[in-house]
């Protein structure tokens, strides 16, 4: 199938990652350190991770059911990409709220002091608002859910964006909008919400190798699926 290209190694990488955190953790009894709401700091650092893993993997089925299949639109008409689009902000934005979530159940369990925590903080900011405007105001916010998926014939002729943030970079979400993940770990100096981001950053690159790119190339003519 069409749809599971490249998703061994998806899987393979993902798994090599969970085990990653899982050896972490098992040496670090800081990281799984208190609770919020009564909810464990285990449990928030369990939904961060899950979380991300089904928005990847939601997006992973969408775009390759609707590019190779027109699966969506033809249930869904007119309406596919808008209710694939909402489904898709409620889990991009539960990314952020769970981390920030994450943080405060396990705050001050690393050491560094407010001024060089609010420091590296505006370090991480800069970048990581520059590419989430050069995202909205060059590259489209359509575009970044997915838009290409759903109607490849028009955007296969486009040209690759070279404003803004990607003047400099090709991908300027994945290397610096997603630092923004890492700013609630460092701001409340928390060991889980820290390891989460690394973990969200990886993952995304994972998506970006084996589905994001394989579909950008057969999208854009440069190569096809097998």
């Amino acid at each position: 199938m069409k749809i599971l290209h490249k998703q061994t190694w998806h899987i393979l990488f993902l798994i090599i990652l969970l085990f990653g955190i899982n050896f972490v953790i098992k040496y670090d009894d800081q990281i799984l350190y208190g609770n919020l709401w009564g909810i464990k700091t285990q449990t928030w650092l369990d939904l961060t991770v899950f979380f991300a893993i089904v928005h990847q993997t939601y997006v992973l089925i969408c775009w390759r059911y609707e590019l190779f299949y027109k699966g969506l639109s033809n249930y869904l008409k007119k309406n596919a990409f808008k209710i694939y689009k909402i489904v898709f902000t409620i889990l991009i934005l539960l990314r952020p709220i769970l981390i920030i979530l994450l943080s405060i159940s396990n705050k001050m369990t690393i050491t560094v002091g407010n001024n060089l925590s609010y420091f590296i903080c505006l370090i991480l900011l800069i970048p990581g608002i520059y590419g989430q405007y050069s995202v909205f105001k060059y590259f489209g916010i359509n575009r970044a859910f997915g838009i290409d998926h759903f109607k490849p014939e028009k955007y296969k002729n486009k040209t690759f964006v070279k404003k803004g943030i990607f003047k400099y970079t090709p991908n300027g979400m994945y290397k610096f909008v997603f630092l923004l993940l890492w700013i609630p770990g460092v701001l409340f100096q928390s060991k889980a919400a820290l390891i989460a981001a690394l973990f969200q950053h990886i993952y995304i690159w994972i998506h970006y190798y084996f589905t994001e790119l394989p579909d950008m190339k057969f999208i854009y003519g440069k190569t096809s699926f097998k």
